[in-house]
């Protein structure tokens, strides 16, 4: 019997990504595996139900993909998802980590739940799989560009025959996937770009873009799986303190530093905002409901301090690029497929290294350590 894969329309506010293109429908139909499409799944993105067709995927009603699917991609976890049958496995970035009550409801419905967001970033087979650095890619270039849009001055430096219009100055921090595409955008629309990140491999990253590195003088923070590792109450005084007093001379601010289920770092402090010229930009991609790298950002908001400061919470950059986002992402859910199924069927195997990594629940259970752990904290709390 011929696996099915199931994609549903995203039905978040604002989110208009889709987990499969029809070029993604055409590599999964080429492995033996059928694809159903929700009507209109992919209008948002821009693709059309006569794109998936010529595909070769079937179109249908949403009850007829969950009645039909033994895997359904997402986007963000439906809101519906129980919708599927026992036994169904429901693959995306479902945020579990930050929302474990949502895994303890999925193992109650019975359905194996893939969190791609939880994925071992550093396993070397698991970098085509990687939805967390596509979409990072994705939201460091828009981060720039909605910069641009609210900075009132120019980028790049311009020789007018009414003068010459310096550049903006613009300071990245954060030195991931992210960071990294806004220091490269910054620089080809011309802005002076520098970056700061606590780690040492980052700095040294950020010098291999041509930008400046803020010194900061400060403690490395340098952790493992790709983050950085929580400073100090020393340590991170003393660089907030500095970083505070750097800030003050930069039109652009653009912030990156997230950690996976908790707090985001504060970086640009109310102290920090205050010292910013009137005029200047200050965009957080780390905005989120846990809070934000910025004093007062909350995601999807705009304001403007008393001294006329501009703030954006960029909440969800990647669904506003949504055709070249769900792209990138429809490729790594076909990398990631083959590795959950094996000769067409869902196989789990918890001795390979991505399913330890990604499956959060099977059997009715919730099996990842760290959702578990993350359950057992909310428990003693309430």
């Amino acid at each position: 019997m011929t696996t099915s894969i199931g994609v549903v329309r995203e039905a978040a506010v604002g989110e208009c990504r889709v987990a499969l293109t029809p070029d993604g429908a055409g590599r999964l139909q080429k492995l033996g595996l059928r694809v159903v499409i929700e009507t209109g799944a992919g209008e948002s993105a821009w693709f059309d139900d006569a794109d998936y067709v010529a595909a070769g995927a079937a179109i249908g009603s949403r009850e007829q993909v969950y009645a039909e699917s033994d895997v359904i991609v997402c986007v963000r976890p439906p809101a519906d998802a129980r919708s599927a049958r026992t036994g169904v496995m429901v693959v995306g970035l479902l945020g579990l980590l930050a929302d474990p009550a949502l895994a303890e409801q999925l193992a109650g419905a019975g359905l194996t739940a893939v969190s791609v967001d939880l994925l071992p970033r550093t396993l070397s087979r698991a970098q085509g799989m990687d939805a967390l650095t596509s979409q990072a890619n994705v939201a460091g270039y828009k981060a720039v560009l909605v910069a641009a849009g609210a900075y009132g001055g120019y980028l790049p430096m311009l020789m007018t025959a009414a003068g010459t219009t310096r550049p903006a100055q613009v300071l990245v921090l954060g030195a991931g996937v992210a960071g990294l595409q806004a220091i490269a955008t910054a620089r080809r629309l011309g802005a002076m770009v520098t970056g700061y990140d606590v780690r040492e491999a980052a700095q040294a990253d950020i010098a291999s873009t041509g930008a400046a590195v803020l010194d900061l003088a400060a403690t490395a923070g340098n952790g493992e799986g790709g983050y950085a590792r929580r400073l100090t109450d020393e340590e991170a005084q003393a660089q907030q303190g500095a970083l505070d007093a750097a800030i003050g001379r930069f039109d652009i601010v653009i912030t990156t530093a997230q950690v996976p289920g908790r707090r985001p770092p504060l970086l640009v402090t109310v102290d920090a905002l205050d010292r910013l010229r009137p005029g200047a930009v200050v965009v957080d991609l780390a905005a989120s409901e846990f809070g934000g790298n910025v004093a007062g950002s909350q995601p999807d908001t705009t304001w403007v301090t008393p001294r006329g400061v501009t703030v954006i919470g960029a909440g969800n950059l990647p669904a506003s690029v949504p055709q070249a986002a769900s792209t990138a992402y429809a490729r790594n859910i076909c990398a990631l497929l083959p590795v959950l199924l094996a000769d067409g069927e869902i196989r789990i195997d918890f001795g390979d290294e991505v399913q330890a990594g990604v499956v959060v629940t099977h059997d009715g259970t919730v099996v990842h350590p760290q959702v578990r752990a993350a359950l057992q904290k909310k428990e003693v709390r309430s």
